[in-house]
């Protein structure tokens, strides 16, 4: 008599749910452009260490252009009084204000020069084929890499030999010396940028060449010349190499020049600086905010051609 076979027992759901772990759901692959957790946080804090390094120089002149104490450098750790006793003696009782003017002269100008003279250059070279086009462009670029110390020396000759020493003229065009180059270059890039045709239809509609620059480039152009615009505004604003040579009368200083008289050898006025160095960043951060909506586009375009 044959045993009947024997048939295996299978696990039971309840069986099978203590044996076996439950599986855990797939995760969704990482982006390309996801970071992880750990990288979030390093990438912030990395962040918000930059912006206090950047920040604390700023912060440390606006408390120390407030303490009324003159000695208080002396003794950075203590806060001492605050107010605006500085900003009251640097308005009243210095020249701060004529120095305010002849800066605001000499670096309106010295936009309104460079700029004009840069975007005429450079639509011309970008839309135009003339004997010297190529060698133009490289000429600006060589005279962008003479250091300042270089060229005070032949730049006084020649503001001597013209009778501009000491003039706003003068200073004007040896800073144009320093922002039309820079200038020069951006505007070209950002003129290859602008299509061909838009010459073509000013043409056919009868404008001449500099009608076409004036009522069609120039309007398609206000990134480009909002970024050159803030450049010279800034190069002219600090520049004080040329401005402490060329301008020999106190009346006739700019901001930068006149600032310096504050420290000497003799006499350290460290409220009146940094008070007047506060008072020196309103005209540039009012440039940058009018300008502001077209600087990003400004800086890149230009990098790549349409």
């Amino acid at each position: 008599m044959s045993a009947a076979p024997v048939r295996e027992a299978r696990p039971t759901a309840d069986t099978r749910s203590v044996t076996e772990p439950p599986k855990r759901p797939a995760r969704a692959p990482r982006k390309r452009d996801e970071r992880g957790r750990l990288a979030s946080v390093a990438l912030h804090a990395t962040l918000c260490v930059a912006s206090a390094i950047a920040v604390f120089p700023v912060a440390w002149i606006l408390l120390t252009s407030l303490k009324t104490d003159r000695d208080s450098w002396l003794r950075p750790g203590e806060l001492g009084t605050l107010g605006i006793d500085n900003y009251i003696q640097t308005l009243g009782e210095t020249q701060f204000l004529t120095w305010f003017t002849n800066s605001v002269i000499i670096a309106g100008g010295t936009t309104v020069v460079a700029v004009l003279i840069a975007a005429t250059a450079g639509y011309a070279v970008s839309r135009m084929r003339f004997p010297g086009h190529r060698p133009l462009m490289w000429l600006f670029l060589v005279v962008q890499m003479f250091p300042f110390a270089v060229l005070i020396v032949p730049l006084y000759n020649v503001m001597s030999e013209l009778g501009l020493l000491n003039s706003y003229i003068g200073l004007i065009l040896t800073n144009c010396t320093v922002a039309v180059p820079f200038s020069a270059w951006m505007l070209k890039g950002y003129f290859d940028s602008i299509p061909m045709d838009i010459d073509e239809s000013g043409r056919i509609d009868g404008l001449s060449p500099f009608g076409i620059f004036w009522r069609l480039i120039v309007p398609l152009a206000k990134p480009g010349i909002a970024v050159t615009v803030f450049y010279s505004f800034i190069t002219a604003w600090g520049e004080v190499a040329f401005a402490k040579v060329f301008l020999q009368s106190e009346s006739m200083y700019s901001l930068p020049v006149g600032m310096s008289t504050f420290v000497s050898d003799w006499s350290s006025e460290w409220g009146l600086l940094t008070a007047s160095s506060v008072l020196v960043t309103i005209p540039a951060a009012a440039v940058f905010f009018l300008v502001q909506r077209n600087l990003v586009a400004g800086l890149t375009a230009g990098g790549v051609k349409g």
